[in-house]
């Protein structure tokens, strides 16, 4: 914000501004304000270089009005009238009037909501969740309206509750969360307090697992947001999250203490890779995938942590298998999605096996498979590097001290595999067209052809079709 009070706006798209400019004076022209509010406002103070959507909140306009006025220009999406908002189209812009909300049963839809364009501003942000997003805007008078002290807060980026009615909507407290990791800020105590006091009220698992993707996909300081989750006392309601803290570790190799702490840091480093390392894929999805492997790869370690009297030092034998079981319990309350619970507990699962595959010797064969298992050679390299990472600087890294990631970032670079797992070279239409007729045995046939591919026997078309030739002719099938 520059001396006179006034953002630079010229970091939203032209096309999106414009839509925003005239929405305002539509609604100017029509007796009302258009104020920007939320999300758009912290980022223009923070100075984010692209702001994507805009929430518009009117004042002094009826609802019905509203609509004749700004549908006279700008289509809308009718899916969002029963909340009193109006999603235009074609434009990421919601425009909404302020909203008198009453607690009426549990969780995030308990609410009765009744529109009132006549409320206050004050009013109106009474029944935001933090003061850092509960400022307005007004896009015409270029002027900041901050009734409970946001920017203030957001320079000494304290994360504050607006009022005593934070306490009707309990996903604010995972909203906190991923706030607090994506923008640096610190819990003010009495926010701590209020979190205290609130309870998950079986909020839907889409709507938790929002701010989990949010936390992953866009957080920074991941150790401050998981410190939020734990000072409140809601990691309780994560139980294979909270059996993490106080498992302790081989102080050797683990100096930063248990294996909580140890995933804080493992998810710092995967935020930091994720955001300065040019080699890592920006897709939002592969963020997701790698980052809740991240966070659930010590699942095990609870269940196997045991003192080795030989060794004279604590050890988690098996703990990457033993993660499976926790991880899926995990993200089954959190979501139904079929690639997350298929692609994410493999990557827990084998988080070991590129020092064991590099300590051992393994071969080509070894690293194809392990590619079949995980999907992705370059996820798992990334959730191991994180593992690794995920100690006091200067302090020891993983068993293999990176060498075992290099040999198979190499290894997988050369066999084509590091991006995609190996897909069978031979198939039915092949075996059709080789003279076989359709039947049970093909899937035999094929099996054993896939079977000798992941050995290296052929790695083409013409090879696959010798292969299985030189089978058939020798009854080895």
């Amino acid at each position: 914000m520059d001396s006179d009070g006034k953002l630079d706006l010229t970091v939203l798209e032209p096309q999106l501004l414009a839509a925003v400019r005239n929405i305002a004076a539509i609604v100017k022209a029509a007796g009302g304000r258009a104020l920007m509010v939320g999300g758009s406002v912290r980022d223009l103070l923070l100075g984010v270089k692209r702001v994507k959507d805009v929430d518009l909140e009117v004042f002094g306009v009826e609802p019905e009005r509203l609509q004749e006025v700004v549908g006279a220009k700008y289509a809308f999406d009718a899916c969002g009238l029963s909340f009193g908002v109006l999603k235009i189209k074609h434009f990421d812009i919601d425009v909404s009037l302020p909203r008198r909300e009453s607690k009426r049963g549990e969780g995030h839809k308990g609410f009765l909501i009744d529109s009132d364009p006549n409320l206050s501003i004050s009013e109106a942000a009474s029944r935001r969740d933090f003061t850092v997003n509960a400022m307005y805007y007004d896009p015409l008078a270029e002027k900041l309206e901050d009734p409970y002290g946001g920017w203030a807060d957001l320079r000494n980026r304290v994360l504050r509750h607006v009022s005593p009615k934070f306490v009707e909507d309990p996903l604010r407290v995972l909203r906190g969360m991923q706030f607090i990791a994506r923008f640096g800020l610190h819990p003010a105590p009495e926010t701590v307090a209020i979190c205290r006091t609130m309870e998950i009220e079986g909020l839907p698992p889409e709507r938790l697992f929002e701010e989990w993707a949010k936390l992953l996909v866009k957080g920074v300081y991941m150790a401050d947001g998981l410190a939020f989750l734990r000072e409140t006392g809601w990691v309780k309601y994560f139980p294979e999250l909270a059996k993490l803290i106080g498992c302790e570790q081989d102080p050797h190799w683990h100096p930063e203490g248990d294996v909580w702490n140890h995933t804080c840091l493992c998810l710092d480093a995967f935020a930091r890779r994720r955001d300065h390392d040019p080699s890592v894929p920006q897709d939002p999805n592969e963020h997701l995938i790698v980052g809740l492997a991240v966070l659930c790869h010590d699942f095990g370690k609870p269940a196997t942590t045991k003192w080795d009297p030989e060794k004279k030092r604590l050890r988690s034998l098996g703990h990457d298998v033993a993660g499976l079981e926790p991880t899926l319990s995990f993200l089954r309350r959190l979501t139904n999605e079929e690639r997350i619970l298929r692609e994410v507990p493999p990557l827990v699962a084998n988080h070991m096996q590129p020092y064991a595959l590099w300590k051992g010797k393994g071969g080509d064969s070894a690293v194809r498979r392990l590619a079949l298992k995980v999907v992705r050679i370059d996820r798992l390299i990334r959730v191991c590097r994180a593992d690794d990472e995920g100690r006091l600087p200067g302090k020891p890294g993983g068993s293999g001290e990176g060498r075992d990631l290099a040999w198979l970032e190499a290894t997988a670079e050369r066999l084509r595999i590091a991006a995609e797992a190996p897909r069978p070279i031979l198939l039915g239409r092949h075996l059709i067209a080789m003279g076989h007729r359709p039947s049970p045995q093909f899937k035999v046939w094929l099996a054993a052809c896939f079977e000798a591919q992941l050995d290296g026997v052929f790695s083409d078309l013409e090879g696959a079709r010798a292969y299985f030739k030189e089978k058939v002719e020798r009854r080895e099938f």
